[in-house]
């Protein structure tokens, strides 16, 4: 009879299920200025996506700190509602976005939720891809040499500074120098791509008003630019913790469609503010400040962030992540901290002068301290062949420049290099919004640095140039300039063509 009774309660023990799950709760027991100390949770991982539970709903948090017995985390959303005492769930989820095609055209928060007004992203997220706000970068052998080009569309930079894809190429300089009309020039560029060539390009706002991303999204609008485009805003009136997410958010996206095989630009409008926002969070949260009350590792957070781009070989799918982060500057201070480590991140700098500004060479860029370290390897054989002495000669002119206001009689060759250094300082110049195709740039730099020019006064090249692009493009659009599109090359051919259509041009605008 016992034996009986034994056996069914083994029985009936093996066939329990618990109606309830257990979840890992802890409590808030201290808020203040959007950061919650939370115990009780102490399996929490770093980066966890918490919920703190308060009269006005669930409020997400992320774990930061991991101390003995505590969690510093910040808050992601409101965090007026949050008292001491709120109960706090563990999700076991690290941060993540939501990710898919059905992104491109929206403009997302920083944690990938739409702020367009244009509706959901995903109608059913089951089919969206997650990626994670923090990942490791790829691997050196996983990676291939840069070598293809990003044309950006503005001349002095395809010509001297040249970017590929898979690059981290800085944009430096003070506030109102230009910054981001470079890499917004970069985006409107890439809409004659097409297929697989085609650049996904995502726009990353950080720390900036409002009104500044609306005219931004307008513009990329108009231009048909947000087809192939994602803006990721995190503006200045949203809390620092969002402005701390927005990269890594941008980055996830690009990275997302780099694992496609696909090419991603993402860009990050600016890094200052990035820097700002996580030295409050830090401070906050009570982590010792070091170097300008930076926490000591704003290096390492630029670091993982910025190594996150790269090309991939063709077993990774052949895919690349180009970055363009820009830094604002104080006063053209280049050495201080932040600037220093961006700078020592990336593959090279584009730095704005504001006294080049100020001047009217519009794009100020400073050829001098300009360096692209991937170099002539990401340029095309045609833009090799035509630039090779741009550098060189516009730096000979800036040296004789500073020496003309002292000199009183020059000789020939010196006067020459003077005329010559102005005629490529105005054919340089562009204006905001207008990119221009890599083979219209060959054709003008062609005949700027051969000397086709040099009879010109600096007022007349700007009126040269466009009336000798239109000839080219109504007359010689088989002949010279399909040859240099699609083999990226000027052949000998090529070149007796070019110069017979720049002389017959010249004679008939004698």
């Amino acid at each position: 009879m016992n034996y009986d009774i034994v056996e069914k309660l083994k029985r009936d023990i093996a066939g329990f299920k618990a109606s309830t799950e257990f979840e890992a709760v802890g409590r808030v027991v201290e808020a203040s200025d959007g950061i919650a100390r939370v115990s009780g949770l102490n399996e929490a991982l770093s980066q966890e996506l918490i919920l703190i539970e308060t009269e006005k709903g669930d409020i997400p948090a992320v774990a930061f700190n991991l101390e003995q017995g505590f969690i510093g985390s910040v808050i992601l959303g409101e965090s007026d509602g949050v008292r001491t005492g709120d109960r706090v769930k563990s999700t076991g989820k690290v941060l993540s976005v939501l990710v898919g095609d059905q992104v491109i055209g929206r403009v997302l928060s920083a944690l990938g939720e739409p702020i367009d007004g244009k509706g959901v992203v995903f109608e059913n997220p089951a089919e969206a891809s997650s990626y994670t706000f923090e990942k490791a970068a790829p691997s050196v052998l996983s990676r291939e040499s840069v070598r293809t080009p990003l044309h950006t569309g503005v001349k002095s930079v395809d010509a001297m500074i040249p970017i590929g894809r898979g690059q981290r190429e800085l944009i430096i300089g003070d506030r109102q120098t230009g910054k981001t009309a470079i890499a917004l020039d970069t985006i409107l560029n890439q809409k004659k791509e097409s297929g697989k060539s085609k650049v996904i390009c995502i726009y990353v706002a950080i720390g900036q008003k409002s009104s500044k991303i609306a005219k931004i999204v307008k513009m990329l609008e108009d231009n048909g630019a947000m087809d192939y485009t994602i803006v990721v805003s995190a503006s200045a009136s949203d809390p620092a913790a969002l402005q701390y997410l927005a990269p890594f958010a941008g980055c996830a996206i690009g990275e997302y469609f780099r694992d496609k095989g696909q090419d991603a630009l993402v860009i990050y409008d600016d890094l200052s503010k990035h820097a700002d926002a996580y030295r409050q969070l830090s401070l906050l949260l009570r982590r010792p400040p070091g170097r300008e009350a930076y926490p000591g590792d704003i290096f390492y957070l630029h670091a993982r962030l910025l190594e996150r781009a790269a090309k991939l070989d063709k077993a990774g799918g052949g895919g690349s992540l180009t970055a363009l982060p820009i830094i604002e500057t104080k006063l053209g201070d280049v050495s201080a901290y932040v600037p220093t480590n961006v700078i020592s991140i990336t593959d090279g700098q584009i730095y704005l002068e504001s006294s080049l500004f100020f001047r009217g060479v519009r794009p100020a860029i400073n050829v001098g301290l300009s360096v692209s370290r991937v170099g002539s390897a990401a340029q095309t054989k045609a833009m090799k062949k035509v630039a090779g002495k741009l550098r060189l000669d516009l730096a000979q002119f800036r040296e004789l420049q500073a020496f003309l206001q002292f000199a009183s009689d020059l000789d020939e060759a010196t006067k020459q290099k003077i005329k010559r250094g102005e005629l490529l300082t105005e054919i340089l110049k562009q204006v905001d919004g207008a990119p221009m195709n890599f083979e219209r740039q060959v054709l003008v730099l062609y005949a700027a640095l051969n000397g086709f020019l040099d009879d010109l006064t600096p007022l007349e090249v700007k009126d040269f140039e466009k009336k000798f692009v239109d000839y080219m493009e109504s007359l010689h659009i088989d002949d010279v300039m399909n040859p240099i599109v699609t083999t990226g090359a000027i052949g000998d051919e090529t070149e007796l063509k070019l110069k017979s259509a720049i002389q017959d041009f010249k004679n008939l605008n004698k």
